[in-house]
């Protein structure tokens, strides 16, 4: 089994925390669901290619910011003492508020494609894109270091292996509760250390009638940690040059 494997650099960055308003709080890496909507844009697809993601990077700090909010309710009419501004005869009301960012992100990305004939086509569109790629927002850019194919082979460890370059990553809990995977403890504090989070990853469209069509995401449960080993004797996944794949 083949994957593409990217390294890339975001100067300033939020994937935004979906539940998240007054402070858009961001995700410490981005799930699953914006680099597949990255790849999807950057190739063109206009259909869901299925397609298995490992998540792993690290980051500077994080700073909040100051942004332009507009906000209107549906068929709510303009009202001078209300809104700020008019669009035909619906009222906007605009005022600020706090996003938060990432800054000096780096990701370590593995992108492996059900179908595996898509692997040259995936890379040339990560080689050279149509468009400046982004990832969270649009304003988001995000300047690709590397692009390769690699071997992905699940391998018998012969000795612990962890995480390198100081990187964090999501771990689905799938591997954790298997054995795979073991999150260090903060000395003899905690017995281990992670954030647990639900994240999306793709959706299909159900129609609810009367032109009704919610999204309905397939969420993906993971451990965000940065304390991470892969266990001696253990079945894991890696590529060709021995880094570990959180494939989910």
């Amino acid at each position: 089994m083949k994957a593409i494997r990217i390294k890339l650099y975001q100067n300033m960055v939020n994937y935004k925390i979906p539940s998240s308003f007054q402070l858009k709080e961001t995700y410490p890496l981005p799930p699953y669901s914006t680099v597949i909507g990255m790849v999807h844009n950057l190739c063109g697809y206009k259909e869901y290619q299925e397609m298995k993601i490992s998540i792993q990077g690290k980051y500077h700090s994080k700073v909040n910011d100051l942004y332009t909010r507009y906000e209107f309710k549906n068929g709510m009419e303009f009202d001078k003492g209300r809104h700020q501004l008019q669009a035909d005869k619906f009222g906007i009301c605009r005022g600020i508020s706090t996003v938060e960012l990432l800054t000096d992100v780096e990701l370590l990305i593995h992108i492996i494609p059900e179908n595996q004939d898509l692997i040259e086509e995936i890379k040339n569109s990560l080689d050279f894109p149509k468009i400046f790629p982004a990832l969270g927002r649009w304003e988001d850019l995000a300047v690709i270091g590397e692009v390769k194919i690699v071997e992905i082979f699940e391998e018998e460890l012969e000795e612990d292996l962890s995480l390198g370059d100081n990187y964090s990553v999501y771990i689905p809990l799938k591997m954790i509760k298997d054995g795979k995977i073991m999150l260090l403890g903060n000395g003899n504090k905690t017995s281990n250390q992670g954030t647990r989070y639900k994240l999306n990853k793709n959706y299909k469209k159900k129609d609810y009638g009367r032109n009704r069509v919610i999204r309905k995401w397939n969420k993906v449960e993971v451990v965000y940690s940065s304390r991470v080993l892969a266990v001696e004797n253990e079945k894991i996944l890696l590529d060709s040059d021995k880094k570990i794949v959180f494939a989910v």
